[in-house]
């Protein structure tokens, strides 16, 4: 495995005859002696919506090869770095290996990740594969929302907000594509499993490059997009499908933009000795039919060559992450066999340095979300009465634990299918992320907007949930009195460590920490609308994705069936406070027994 060379000889002079289609069923003779077709492909990936320059290592910094730091990132930077490389080339494509939006800069996540689209629209992305976190609200949230522009809720306050040009949302002007995601039970992509992009050679008809996009295969059981009616296919079994395919309607020269990624060294454009991950095993295993491989996820930056099964070298390449780098691969295509000239592949990782101008009109559209972010945060969306905070009784019990749990509930009931009998959060998990963040206060804080009582939007998002969905699931009763046990755990160095879960208003119960740990609850002392808890029976429970999929380190869950969907944390969370004025609850739930 070695890095790419950058720069090869030109091949010329293909003294070649052969028959091509130009449409599936057509074929003509092509002229021999034609130049090879140059063809530049551009990407990013796991943008994020980080359209706002950062000047935090993790998210505005690569390293180059000398270990020095280079400051990079920006929306302003990107568009000015892909007109520039775009300069001179006929045949340009740009698109991107997913994870464009469900990211975490407020301004961006606040107003339904529209302000990315704006974005990569209008530095002229032409498709899309789907990563994990295009998935993160619903497949019609990504089709009919982010792909068609179809508004929800109010518009200009929940979705279709006006842009940096003073227009309404519309939606991407590019397609989202996954060959590899599905309805349950179906071998059917749900999206377009493939795009096709036409090259204009010197003189003849356009030539076809295929890319097959696809999805890691963790997506639909992921903790942000977990999706219980979509299933995911095999990254390798896919691809080779749909490379037959492209190759049965005359695409020769076929790209894999696979939302799967690996790891390779920490120097933005190079390539260590012993590559590794998922990316790289489909690397090696994937037919040789497809000329190129460009990866995502794992937010890694590298520039590879790995063999085909056939022995025959082709880029694999990540582009790092928050708009960091861009990639640049250059294939050239025989304009008589319409396949790619593999030795002729250059590829290079450009970093999106900060020593060019800003694109002017980029600025206008980050001063115009972060403007409009600082509007969203001060729009009041409740009354407290009182503090909900963080801070827990000697039984693990918080007055924002308590009132999340209840959000939680009283989102599985309004869900169809959902119907909670309780509701658990983890405000202290053994491991993973707090959902629990940031305490509401019923004194004003220094927001002009704000006032004694009120929970500004801003405010109730940095309080509570990271992107996660509120899932309703059939568990026995004995996995919620393992789950109940669970909230002590032996460490390594015998240390017992407490980790309580917050529990819906509809329950209460006791424990003995006296007993050991494993056997502290009993079942008789677990109160679910004023019956006891009954181990064989089955409940239905609303948690987070992240907590019953075992992120959080509770394992109770696991086998848990019949999941239903509800509304992310953050969305949970506000909708609560449409009761009224809310009362912080008693902190009544748990008792110690001794």
């Amino acid at each position: 495995m070695r890095l790419l060379p950058r720069r090869l000889p030109i091949v010329a002079g293909l003294a070649l005859t052969a028959l091509v289609t130009t449409q599936p069923g057509i074929a003509q003779a092509r002229p021999p002696h034609e130049r090879p077709v140059d063809v530049q492909l551009l990407s990013i990936t796991d943008l994020h919506g980080y359209l706002r320059p950062h000047d935090d290592a993790a998210n505005g910094t690569v390293k180059d090869a000398e270990g020095r730091t280079i400051v990079v990132g920006g929306a302003p930077y990107i568009a000015t770095h892909l007109k520039r490389l775009r300069a001179g080339h006929k045949n340009s494509i740009t698109f991107s290996t997913g994870d464009n939006f469900s990211g975490w800069p407020t301004e961006v996540a606040y107003h339904a990740d529209e302000p990315t689209i704006e974005f990569l629209n209008r530095v002229g992305v032409e498709f899309s594969a789907v990563g994990n976190h295009e998935l993160d609200l619903s497949p019609s949230f990504l089709r009919d929302h982010m792909g068609k522009g179809r508004c929800f809720g109010e518009i200009d306050v929940d979705s279709c907000f006006t842009d940096s040009t003073g227009r309404r949302f519309h939606g991407a002007d590019f397609p989202f594509s996954a060959a590899n995601v599905t309805a349950k039970g179906s071998d059917k992509p749900l999206l377009a499993p493939y795009v096709i992009r036409w090259v204009k050679p010197e003189r003849g008809p356009k030539i076809p490059v295929g890319f097959i996009n696809l999805t890691t295969p963790t997506t639909v059981n992921g903790s942000t997009s977990y999706q219980p009616g979509l299933d995911n296919l095999p990254l390798v079994e896919t691809a080779n499908r749909y490379a037959a395919e492209l190759k049965r309607r005359g695409v020769e020269a076929i790209v894999a933009n696979v939302h799967e990624g690996g790891t390779a060294g920490d120097v933005y454009d190079r390539c260590n000795a012993n590559p590794t991950g998922p990316v790289f095993d489909f690397a090696r295993q994937v037919t040789p039919d497809i000329d190129a491989i460009v990866t995502g996820h794992w937010h890694a930056l590298f520039n590879c060559s790995v063999p085909d099964p056939a022995g025959d070298p082709r880029p694999v390449v990540e582009a790092a992450n928050h708009g960091r780098l861009i990639n640049e691969i250059n294939l050239r295509i025989d304009p008589a066999t319409r396949d790619v000239i593999r030795s002729a592949t250059t590829s290079v990782n450009h970093p999106v340095t900060r020593d060019v101008p800003a694109d002017p009109e980029m600025v206008t559209l980050v001063d115009h979300w972060v403007n409009r972010g600082a509007q969203t945060y001060a729009r009041p969306v409740g009354t407290i009465t009182g503090d909900l905070t963080r801070t827990r009784d000697a039984d693990g019990e918080s007055t924002l634990g308590n009132f999340a749990a209840d959000a939680e509930y009283a989102d599985s009931r309004r869900t169809p299918g959902g119907n909670a009998d309780l509701a658990m959060v983890a405000v202290a998990p053994v491991k993973g992320s707090v959902a629990l963040r940031g305490d509401l206060r019923y004194a004003k804080g220094t927001n002009p907007a704000d006032a004694d009582g009120t929970v500004l939007f801003g405010e109730a998002w940095s309080a509570f949930g990271y992107a996660n969905p509120v899932v309703t699931v059939s568990v026995t009763g004995a996995a919620i009195e393992q789950a109940l046990e669970q909230q002590w755990q032996t460490q390594a160095n015998g240390s017992v460590r407490f980790a309580p879960l917050a529990v819906s208003g509809n329950v209460r119960y006791s424990y003995d920490a006296t007993r050991p740990v494993g056997d502290r609850v009993n079942p008789a002392d677990v109160l679910i609308d004023g019956r006891p808890l009954e181990t064989g029976r089955t409940y239905r429970l609303a948690a987070l994705a992240y907590t019953l999929i075992g992120d959080d380190g509770y394992t109770a869950f696991a086998g848990f069936t019949d999941a239903v969907r509800g509304s992310r944390d953050y969305e949970a969370f506000r909708a609560h406070f449409a009761q009224g004025p809310v009362t912080p609850p008693a902190l009544d739930r748990a008792t110690a027994l001794r």
